[in-house]
């Protein structure tokens, strides 16, 4: 494939959405990610407390979900578990994932539809930890019982999730597929709890994307049958915020 192809393919996967991301970049710089900018705030901070002699334990009771605590509890964790990044990884890197996929949700979808994205992905790794470890290690959907021990993902399955939903809704398809099948190796190389949370990030998403494409197929005949033989057809095709 030479390099006109190369860039032809390219346009094809990322222009809509680069396009989308470059205007609000250009037009109103950070401004245009205020959310995003906060997230990787509080994911820092969080770092540095949960770093400290004395901040460990406040930000585990503030923020750190797991299968064994009753779902009450699990539930008010877990919208702050979404920034509390996890002790045996880079930072850096986390906190690289949220400012560019949050900072790109945050432009195309808008930011309450990116935070509540998030939580959904968040709260899908949630519940699968729980069936998971109710099915047991004997299948390959399940879990041993000590996994109930181990703290959720953090920011990495709202990142996962919402990389998949923007995805979608822009037709990268190569993007989309890469992600999901990415998260699937994971699985394969390493069978943990935070894998399997990915994959049922991704699940979800698919679900969320899948009937999001129903409704908003079945609103422009919806449409046309109100305006009757004079009205015109409204387009299905994704807007940068909705």
């Amino acid at each position: 494939m030479n390099r006109a192809a190369l860039r032809r393919a390219a346009r094809t996967e990322w222009g809509p959405l680069a396009g989308t991301v470059r205007h609000a970049l250009v037009r109103r710089r950070f401004r245009a990610i205020p959310m995003t900018l906060s997230a990787v705030a509080l994911t820092s901070a969080f770092q540095i407390v949960q770093n400290q002699p004395w901040g460990f334990e406040p930000v585990q009771k503030l923020g750190s979900v797991q299968a064994q605590l009753p779902w009450w509890l699990a539930l008010l964790r877990t919208p702050l578990s979404l920034f509390v990044p996890a002790l045996d990884l880079p930072v850096w890197g986390a906190l690289a994932q949220v400012l560019l996929v949050f900072g790109v949700a945050e432009i195309c979808l808008g930011r309450w539809r990116t935070l509540a994205i998030a939580y959904v992905a968040t709260l899908a790794g949630t519940m699968y930890a729980r069936l998971a470890i109710h099915i047991g290690p004997d299948s390959p959907f399940g879990l041993p019982a000590e996994a109930a021990k181990v703290v959720d993902t953090g920011p990495s399955a709202a990142v996962v999730g919402l990389a998949v939903y923007v995805a979608w809704r822009y037709r990268a398809w190569l993007t989309c597929a890469f992600v999901v099948v990415a998260m699937v190796v994971e699985v394969f190389v390493k069978p943990n709890l935070a894998g399997k949370e990915h994959v049922a990030a991704v699940a979800a998403m698919l679900a969320l994307c899948v009937a999001d494409e129903v409704r908003r197929r079945r609103e422009p005949r919806r449409d046309a049958h109100r305006a009757g033989p004079r009205g015109g057809q409204r387009s299905g095709a994704p807007a940068s915020r909705s």
